[in-house]
C-alpha cells in the first residue's frame, strides 16, 4: 500500500470537505445504522479551527477524516465522523486517524470528557484501547445541541421513543480524571456481535408494538 500521512487539517484542506461528506454519507447507507449526515460547511468550518485530522495519500488522495466537537462548555468532547474511503479499510488507518483525534482533543481540551455514540465494533474496539469505557446515555454530554444532531440518522425514532435512554449506538467515555480501564468485552468480537443483535431486535420489537 502507498504511503499515508496523517495531519491536523488546516485551510489548504478545505476543499475535501465535500468529499468528507460523501464518504460519511454513504458508509451510513452501507451500515444501515448509526452515522448521521453532515453538511460540507460544517466540515470546513472544523478544518479552519485547526479541530480536524485527515488522512492523504502521496498524491494528495483522501483517505479518511475525523473531526472534534464541544458540547457543555467544553466539559464535554466528541471525536466524531471517523470515516475511511473503501478502499484503505482494513488496513489500521481508521486507528491512526483516531488516535491523532485523540491526541489533539487532549491537548486542546485537559480537562473535558471525550465520548463518542458508534455501531462499529471496530471504532469500539479502537476506543478501549485508549482507554474509552461503555456507558449509559445519562453519563454524555446533556446539551441538546449534540443530541439534536441524531435526528438526520435512520434510527433516530428509537432514540425519541426511548426518551434518549437506548438506540443502536452505544456510548462510550473516556474521563481524563481516572486511570484507564481494558474492557474485555469489547475484545470478544462474537460475544459483542451476540449483544448487538439482541439489542437490535429488542428495540424493533418494542417499535413496533
Amino acid at each position: 500500500m502507498e504511503n499515508i500521512a496523517i495531519y491536523i487539517a488546516n485551510e489548504s484542506h478545505i476543499d475535501f470537505a465535500k468529499s468528507v461528506c460523501t464518504l460519511i454519507e454513504n458508509a451510513a447507507k452501507e451500515r444501515g445504522t448509526g452515522i448521521a449526515k453532515r453538511d460540507p460547511e460544517y466540515i470546513k468550518k472544523k478544518i479552519s479551527e485547526g479541530k480536524a485530522v485527515i488522512a492523504l495519500t502521496q498524491k494528495n488522495v483522501l483517505v479518511g477524516f475525523c473531526y472534534i466537537e464541544t458540547w457543555q462548555h467544553e466539559k464535554y468532547v466528541a471525536n466524531s465522523g471517523l470515516i475511511v474511503a473503501p478502499e484503505y479499510r482494513s488496513s489500521g488507518i481508521a486507528k491512526k486517524i483516531k488516535e491523532k483525534a485523540f491526541e489533539l482533543s487532549r491537548q486542546k481540551y485537559p480537562n473535558a470528557k471525550l465520548f463518542g455514540l458508534t455501531t462499529s465494533l471496530a471504532v469500539m474496539k479502537i476506543n478501549s484501547d485508549l482507554g474509552y469505557k461503555p456507558v449509559t446515555f445519562s453519563e454524555l454530554t446533556e446539551d441538546e445541541a449534540f443530541w439534536k444532531g441524531c435526528q438526520s440518522c435512520v434510527n433516530y425514532d428509537i432514540l425519541n421513543r426511548t426518551s434518549r435512554k437506548h438506540c443502536l449506538c452505544t456510548g462510550m467515555l473516556y474521563d481524563q480524571s481516572k486511570p484507564k480501564v481494558e474492557n474485555k468485552f469489547i475484545k470478544q468480537p462474537k460475544l459483542y456481535e451476540r449483544w448487538m443483535k439482541i439489542k437490535k431486535v429488542s428495540l424493533f420489537k418494542k417499535e413496533k408494538t
